[in-house]
C-alpha cells in the first residue's frame, strides 16, 4: 500500500519488538490557563493533546455486518453531547463505539508515524506479553472522559482557582495516559475491540482511493505541510472507510469525526473535517440528502 510520503503505511515488515508504551504512554494536554485578579473572561481548556505514540478480511471471526450493524445502533444514541450510552458493560470494559473510534485513530496514528499496516500494529498490541506484576485499575475507566474537548484559553480571578484547574487538568491527562497505555483487552470490551479492527481494515482497503479523494477536498495548507497533519488526515481515513465499508450512517460518522477532532485536534481542524466529510459525501459517494453534522 503506497501513500504520501509524509503519510505513509507500508505492507512490508515492521518492527516485531516493539514496546507498544512508546506510542501510548504519554497522552497529555498541554495548557494555556491565565491568572487573572479583577474578573473571568472565559471558560474551557485549551490545548492540543499528544501522543506517541494479504487477506484481511480473513482475519475477522464475525460476521460480516454484525458488528457494524450492533455498533451503529448503539452510536445513534452515543453521538449525542450527553453521551448517553454507557461507555462500561458487565465485565468492567469500555463498550461505547467512540472508544473504539478513539482506539482505531491510535493504532492508525501509530502505524503512521512507523510505517506500518495498522490492523498487523493493533493485533501485535492485542497479543503484546504484559510485563510481569502488572496490574490495571478499572476503576480509571469510570473517571475516563471520551467527552473531554479543548476549548478556549481559561482565566481565573485568583491563582488557587487557576491551581486547581491545573490539577485537575493534570489528573486527567494521567488517567488518560494510564487507560491508553494499558493492554486493550483490559480496557475494551470484545464487541469493541472487533469493530475497531473493522474500522482499520476499511481504513486499508480504501486507502489508495481516499488519498486522492482527500487531496481533492482537503485545504492546502494541510497538503503543503502533511506531517503536521497526520492525526487530522488519520480522522478523515477512518471516516471515509468507515462510510465506504462498513456503511455506518454518514450522519453518526460525521458527528463522530468532528468529536474526534475536537477531542485530539487543535483551532479549526473540527470545522475543516466536518467540512472535508460534507464534501465527500455530497460529491464522492453521492449522497443528496441533507447532511447534518455537528460544527
Amino acid at each position: 500500500m503506497e501513500i504520501s510520503s509524509a503519510l505513509s503505511l507500508s505492507s512490508s515488515k515492521s518492527i516485531n519488538n516493539l514496546d507498544f508504551n512508546v506510542f501510548f504512554s504519554t497522552f497529555r494536554r498541554s495548557q494555556t490557563i491565565h491568572f487573572h485578579p479583577k474578573r473571568i473572561k472565559s471558560c474551557g481548556l485549551w490545548g492540543k493533546r499528544h501522543f506517541f505514540s494479504s487477506s484481511i478480511r480473513s482475519a475477522l471471526t464475525s460476521p460480516a455486518s454484525a458488528v457494524p450493524e450492533a455498533v451503529e445502533k448503539a452510536s445513534v444514541s452515543s453521538s449525542s453531547p450527553k453521551e448517553t450510552f454507557p461507555k462500561i458493560d458487565e465485565s468492567g470494559r469500555f463498550c461505547s463505539p467512540r472508544a473504539a473510534r478513539e482506539l482505531a485513530l491510535l493504532i492508525l496514528y501509530a502505524a503512521c508515524l512507523e510505517g506500518s499496516d495498522p490492523v498487523r500494529l493493533l493485533d501485535r498490541r492485542l497479543n503484546a506479553r504484559r510485563e510481569p506484576g502488572y496490574k490495571f485499575n478499572k476503576a480509571l475507566l469510570l473517571e475516563y472522559n471520551h467527552m473531554s474537548f479543548s476549548g478556549s484559553p481559561l482565566s481565573t480571578e485568583t491563582e488557587e482557582i487557576a491551581e486547581e484547574h491545573l490539577r485537575k487538568n493534570e489528573k486527567e491527562s494521567e488517567i488518560e495516559a494510564e487507560v491508553l497505555s494499558a493492554p486493550p483487552k483490559l480496557v475494551y470490551s470484545k464487541l469493541i475491540l472487533r469493530f475497531t479492527k473493522k474500522l482499520l481494515v476499511a481504513v486499508t482497503e480504501r486507502w489508495d482511493k481516499n488519498v486522492l479523494v482527500i487531496d481533492c477536498i482537503a485545504p492546502p495548507n494541510w497538503k503543503k505541510e502533511p506531517a503536521a497533519r497526520i492525526l487530522e488526515l488519520c480522522i478523515l481515513h477512518l471516516a471515509m472507510g468507515e462510510i465506504s465499508i462498513l456503511g455506518t450512517r454518514h450522519q453518526i460518522v460525521i458527528n463522530e469525526a468532528i468529536d474526534l477532532a475536537k477531542r485530539f485536534c487543535d483551532g479549526t481542524a473540527p470545522r475543516i473535517i466536518n467540512g472535508c466529510m460534507r464534501t465527500f459525501v455530497k460529491d464522492h459517494i453521492g449522497i443528496s440528502q441533507p447532511l447534518e453534522g455537528r460544527s
